[in-house]
């Protein structure tokens, strides 16, 4: 592992978005450009702050120059109850914004931490948008990184752009989004309300700031690699004008199984009992099913997935979250369920370890959400997937899975929701089954398990020393280093 000082060693400040799907992936580029001899020092809460320093504090001994700087999160001046530190944590739409407030509330002592601490540049989270501002008082650059693609931020700066969610007599007609590379088509249904309502949206004013602060910064960093989503890339740069690194996929930075386990959750436990579950399995038999860390769902739609699942004869772990929609009813399973299902399945409350289930050879098929991490996760182990996309820019993400990369297959959701809302009509036992099939039996799946399979040795290389986004990061570096000293 090299930590050779060049000239000028560089100094980064890291400001995660405190929510699991955002803080992750910048972690793992804060340690990554510690590994490539700059010093990382990351800002974060006391609570979110536990679930990585102790890899932090691995890092230290094995030599990186990384730490943590903490600061405390304002729940109480936001209106917020105590240890609410985690957008994942708020369960109403008036808990959400109270918590983008308290975001706004950390830019006096962010900016004290900066000022004291004298960085070479800052990357923060695309809700801090105030980030723009200190870092311009401070004469750095701000990089912003907001968790997703290329191809889902060329479809929202299209429809902002042209608005064709206008010209169209109903939330269920398609339309083509403009100007893209490939053709895609979307319904008002499937976008997101501050993108087809934004005046009536309670986020509207912070897109808006949002948007602003995007024109400020130095550019964006990308948890993507080229080969991936190249027409993408190249019109994000070109087309839209926008600077931009790719150093993706990030999760394929956790080399040992230790880091892999903890990534994301320091204290998860049960991890040996799925892993030896999964090495009692034939190769790609087994289907991982993962919502994310976001998703709230009723007891009616848990129903529905655990009839779906058994009826598809597929073996599958299935990771549910401890909170439904309607907490009192717990006893959601069918009747005798679990007996059932002995040997066949395996369900997990709560946190699991993801990458490592996803690249472990039985696992055959991952039913998500279709958040990017977790889209990413899947390239990178060459998994196949059912897309069941939920709320953000999820249906966006899944239209590259199944049409542009051709390694899944929908399993038929039509109607983006808060995570706070009702998901409405549940998606049926037997629309699920169906997709579980497609993907685990037959011609079709085994050609998009192929394909999958082509883009996770893509998704390798391009970590890999001289890869393509390998070579992105260090070109970053020197951008950041020339920014200072041309």
């Amino acid at each position: 592992m090299s930590t050779a000082k060049g000239p000028h060693q560089l100094h980064v400040f890291f400001l995660p978005m405190m929510a699991p799907g955002h803080t992750i992936p910048m972690i793992d580029i804060a340690r990554q450009f510690a590994r490539n001899g700059a010093k990382a020092t990351i800002i974060s809460t006391p609570l979110n702050a536990s679930h990585f320093s102790q890899t932090i504090e691995r890092d230290g001994q094995d030599g990186l120059e990384i730490s943590i700087s903490l600061i405390e999160f304002p729940c109480q001046e936001a209106g917020l109850p105590e240890g609410c530190e985690s957008l994942s944590s708020t369960t109403t739409l008036e808990m959400s914004l109270k918590f983008y407030r308290a975001l706004d509330l950390l830019q006096q002592p962010v900016e004290k931490l900066l000022r004291e601490n004298h960085p070479d540049a800052i990357v923060a989270g695309l809700f801090f948008w105030w980030a723009d501002d200190v870092a311009l008082k401070l004469n750095v650059p701000r990089l912003q990184f907001n968790g997703t693609g290329f191809f889902p931020m060329c479809i929202y700066n299209s429809l902002r752009e042209h608005k064709p969610y206008e010209n169209v007599e109903s939330e269920y007609e398609e339309f083509v989004v403009p100007g893209l590379p490939d053709e895609v088509k979307l319904t008002r249904k499937k976008l997101p309300e501050e993108t087809k309502d934004e005046d009536k949206s309670p986020f509207a004013e912070t897109v808006r700031k949002i948007l602003l602060s995007q024109s400020k910064s130095l550019g964006i960093i990308v948890n993507s690699f080229y080969e991936l989503e190249p027409a993408y890339a190249r019109h994000y740069r070109v087309v839209i004008g926008r600077k931009a690194w790719h150093v993706g996929p990030v999760s394929l930075f956790s080399k040992s199984n230790e880091e892999k386990t903890h990534r994301g959750l320091e204290n998860s436990s049960g991890d040996d009992n799925c892993l030896s579950w999964l090495n009692s399995k034939k190769s790609n038999s087994v289907v991982y099913v993962c919502f994310g860390s976001m998703a709230i769902f009723s007891a009616a739609q848990l129903f529905e997935i655990a009839k779906g699942l058994e009826s598809s004869g597929q073996e599958f772990i299935w990771v549910v979250r401890e909170k439904t929609k309607d907490e009192r009813s717990i006893d959601w399973l069918p009747d005798g369920f679990e007996s059932r299902i002995q040997g066949r399945g395996l369900i997990i409350n709560g946190w699991a370890p993801q990458v490592l289930i996803l690249e472990h050879e039985a696992v055959g098929g991952f039913i998500t959400h279709c958040g990017w991490n977790s889209v990413l996760e899947g390239v990178a182990a060459g998994v196949p997937m059912v897309t069941w996309p939920l709320s953000a820019e999820q249906f966006f993400n899944e239209k590259l899975v199944t049409e542009i990369l051709k390694m899944g297959t929908p399993v038929g959701a039509q109607e983006w929701t808060k995570r706070t809302d009702d998901h409405g009509e549940p998606i049926k036992g037997d629309d699920i089954q169906k997709a579980v099939m497609k993907l685990m039996v037959g011609e079709e799946g085994e050609r998009m398990r192929i394909r999958a399979g082509e883009f996770g040795d893509m998704a390798k290389r391009a970590v890999e020393k001289g890869g393509s986004s390998d070579d992105d990061l260090k070109s970053l570096m020197e951008e950041i280093r020339n920014y200072h000293h041309p």
